[in-house]
């Protein structure tokens, strides 16, 4: 049995209310006696990053340190904060450290898009360059494996510097879908559809295939880098050996070599992103720096200029790399090095039923309540136990979510369970409620009806509760 519990209390009124949604005396998604663990003290549950999590939940909640850095770690993490929130400019400059921006980009800084270190959102105005919301492309070879787009590779710049042409024009519209909750309560889902024009506004051909994704929150992603590859991978069952209906497995990769070229050695975990194909923090910052900004690093060395785009190309450049090997090190560490904030509201009647509910929905078969991080040489990251409601695999989420765009070995179906640690949070910190890898969802339910694949069961359980029950669930989840 997959499930993972973070805590008990309510479990008769669970089997009861989850019977009723499955006509069956036994109710999907319990566990029994024998199998539950000691039940953790508040405290525990409230320390969700371990050593790591700290106590503010205001508008700078996902922009904290670590506690217990020392002072020359804390000179990195301030270094890193300023290139992580720093605007790039053109080159050349009297900024010599900060020059070489573009020739084309999606975002002058990295807080552009992970604002406060948080997530992104889809532009509420079509005008806005800093929305946080891009475009993956491929197209598909002979033999129907997809490649970078030959002109524009394989993410959409959609801003550039003077006397560059911008790759194109991303268009969303939106399709209401109306439905219907067991009580009778209805709710509506807004399914986008993407566009994307060339800088001479003729839509892409519907050989382009895209994927649009959000920036996701930046905070404890060093303590998921430290979980051990080992302990992730013997939590997939591909297979659906256990026949619980779900079947997450590891996306695995070949070693990342200088350049960017795959390397002969691995496979190596894939564990950030949406598709789970990048394999540490530091390639996730390199992969951010040249695609979205336009700035090389010894990792990625090239700029995201392609066949037939002369301006790009003869545009110039901030050096090579645009920020060297030190800098580069200080953001990673910055990023490995933000905080947790603790869980808000946990005891309380609402958080308690909701955090039942939640186990028994089944939805702890992927967003697993709790991993262990390995040896690290940051105090606060080292051994910890950590509650993110991730196991870090793929999992097949149905068509309704799919962007029929694969990515490395995952399809296009297929999407890593996105921890959720911190959700509760983000309309304190970002403004917004948006939710899943393009932020269709505008708000904590419409991400759970959004749900398909290996999910749809948990879904359909959600939508099966009385109006009470649903909001306890949701109470559980904004606690997080």
């Amino acid at each position: 049995m997959r499930l993972r519990w973070a805590g008990w209390g309510t479990a008769a009124l669970v089997a009861v209310t989850l019977a009723a949604c499955t006509g069956d005396d036994t109710p999907t998604g319990a566990v029994f006696d024998s199998d539950r663990p000691a039940e953790l003290t508040p405290e525990e549950l409230a320390d969700q990053g371990g050593d790591a999590t700290v106590e503010v939940f205001g508008g700078g909640a996902f922009a904290q340190p670590v506690p217990g850095l020392s002072s020359e770690q804390r000179r990195d993490f301030a270094v890193g904060n300023n290139f992580f929130n720093d605007n790039w400019v053109t080159a050349p400059a009297s900024t010599e450290a900060r020059d070489g921006l573009g020739p084309v980009f999606n975002a002058q800084s990295c807080s552009s898009c992970h604002f406060r270190d948080g997530r992104g959102q889809p532009a509420a105005d079509a005008d806005d360059p800093e929305r946080g919301l891009l475009l993956r492309l491929s197209v598909l070879d002979g033999e129907g494996r997809p490649q970078p787009h030959p002109r524009y590779g394989d993410q959409l710049q959609d801003r550039a510097i003077r006397g560059v042409p911008t790759e194109g024009t991303i268009v969303i519209t939106t399709t209401d879908q109306p439905g219907r909750y067991a009580d009778g309560t209805t709710y509506s889902l807004a399914a986008p559809t993407y566009e994307v024009l060339d800088a001479d506004g003729v839509p892409f051909g519907p050989d382009v295939l895209i994927s649009p994704r959000v920036a996701p929150p930046m905070f404890g992603v060093g303590l998921l880098e430290g979980v051990p590859a080992d302990s992730i991978i013997a939590g997939a069952d591909p297979s659906d050996d256990d026949g619980d209906g779900i079947s997450g497995r590891a996306h695995l990769l070949a070693e990342l070599e200088p350049g960017g070229r795959a390397g002969d050695d691995g496979p190596v975990l894939g564990r950030f992103g949406w598709k789970a194909a990048v394999r540490s923090v530091h390639e996730q910052n390199a992969t951010a720096f040249v695609n979205d900004i336009g700035i090389t690093s010894s990792l990625f060395d090239h700029q995201p200029c392609h066949a037939g785009q002369r301006e790009c190309e003869a545009a110039p450049d901030g050096g090579a790399p645009e920020i060297e090997d030190r800098k580069l090190e200080q953001v990673t560490f910055y990023t490995r090095t933000l905080g947790v904030p603790a869980r808000r509201d946990v005891g309380t009647t609402d958080t308690s039923e909701g955090q039942e509910l939640f186990g028994a929905m089944g939805c702890t078969g992927c967003h697993l309540p709790e991993l262990t991080t390995g040896p690290s040489d940051i105090a606060a990251l080292d051994e910890q136990v950590i509650r993110p409601y991730t196991d870090l695999l793929l999992h097949d989420m149905g068509p309704g979510l799919a962007d029929g765009r694969p990515d490395g070995d995952a399809s296009g179906s297929e999407w890593r369970t996105p921890p959720l640690w911190g959700i509760g949070l983000t309309e304190t910190v970002n403004g917004h409620t948006r939710f899943l890898h393009d932020g269709r969802a505008r708000g904590i339910a419409e991400a759970i009806l959004w749900h398909g694949g290996e999910a749809e069961a948990a879904r359909d359980r959600f939508k099966a509760l009385d109006a009470d029950s649903r909001a306890a669930v949701i109470a559980f989840l904004e606690s997080l």
